[in-house]
């Protein structure tokens, strides 16, 4: 019995010793092993309490409690000083040095689309047009039928559009909206109608996302000398009074005749690669109403006129601050949006 109880009497001694002086979670860790490991000194001394006599045991149970009680609790207090410690160092490592110049927060840019569209309705806002707005998941019927396109037209082809369900598309340009609206209101008519529209095509010049403006005028004795008016006002204001304009006759199911318009190359004088050496770039195309578009939504074409046209957007935007590359204006890069 004695010699169990000075055995425990000095591993008592010992840890306490070397727990003053613990500097790092490593050391307590060994000094815990040392002692209550499983072949630690406290557990290997426990071993001998089956050699004793029973009327041994309850003194010496009573001092190995004591013993194992007030090392635990050694250790528990150390260990917690040791993390208070590295807390305190770390807080101390973190400080901020406020004599330091201060670091001013990266302010946001208006990405170069969001600026052309709002230059864009500023123009057409000072002739009149307001805007008006659709949805962007549309029914095949204001996306195709109501515009005079009809089921074999190879727009409606899967590889070109987007279907959701059938009879539902993503649309593939605004002028849904100008159905929509003439649906709901008699002329005369003045809007435009910004918005996202979907295509199938990807490359340097197309993504499947991209956003257009269409606009409508319709009212009795329109002419189609107005909409010439109306789009070279547009565009020597968009691109500057030296910009040159010229319409090409063309194609659209919701309007005839119809013409694509060119502006003259606004980087160039004899021919670069933004206009393919021609000296013209494409921006919009355009058109009188086709009296079938009228009939669909109720107005007599013998009695009104009217034009409509559509551009893209981000077509404008490249043009307007000589973009190179179409796909750089997703990246959502804040040094892309800063340059304009």
């Amino acid at each position: 019995m004695n010699q169990l109880a000075d055995r425990l009497q000095q591993i008592r001694t010992a840890a306490l010793e070397a727990l003053e002086n613990i500097t790092n979670q490593v050391e307590l860790e060994e000094i815990r092993v040392r002692y209550f490991g499983r072949k630690g000194e406290y557990t290997t001394a426990m071993r001998g309490m089956g050699k004793l006599l029973p009327e041994e045991r309850p003194a010496i149970g009573k001092l190995s409690n004591q013993v194992r009680t007030q090392l635990m609790e050694t250790i528990e207090s150390v260990a917690t000083d040791l993390a208070q410690q590295k807390r305190e160092q770390q807080l101390l490592a973190e400080q901020i040095d406020i004599t330091l110049p201060g670091r001013s927060a990266q302010v946001g840019k208006k990405h170069p689309i969001t600026q052309t569209l709002e230059i864009i309705t500023y123009i057409f806002h000072g002739m009149g047009f307001q805007v008006a707005e659709g949805p962007e998941v549309e029914l095949e019927y204001y996306n195709f039928d109501a515009l005079n396109t009809p089921p074999e037209h190879p727009a409606r082809d899967l590889q070109d559009t987007f279907y959701i369900s059938e009879g539902v598309v993503l649309r593939t340009h605004t002028s849904p909206v100008q159905i929509r609206v003439m649906e709901k209101q008699q002329p005369p008519i003045r809007i435009i109608a910004p918005g996202r529209v979907y295509r199938r095509d990807y490359d340097i010049s197309h993504t499947p996302m991209f956003h257009q403006v269409e606009g409508l005028l319709v009212d009795r004795n329109v002419s189609f000398s107005e909409l010439k008016g109306v789009l070279y006002s547009f565009a020597r204001q968009m691109f500057g009074q030296q910009t040159e304009v010229r319409f090409r006759p063309h194609f659209f199911p919701f309007t005839e005749p119809s013409a694509e318009v060119d502006i003259s190359c606004p980087f160039c004088q004899k021919g670069c690669r933004t206009c393919s050496g021609t000296g013209w770039i494409e921006i919009l195309g355009a058109g009188v109403v086709d009296p079938n578009v009228f009939r669909s939504v109720g107005y007599d074409p013998e009695q009104y006129t009217g034009f409509a046209f559509g551009m893209g957007v981000d077509r404008i935007a490249m043009i307007k601050f000589g973009i190179t590359d179409l796909r750089l204006m997703l990246e959502n890069d804040m040094r892309f949006a800063e340059q304009f």
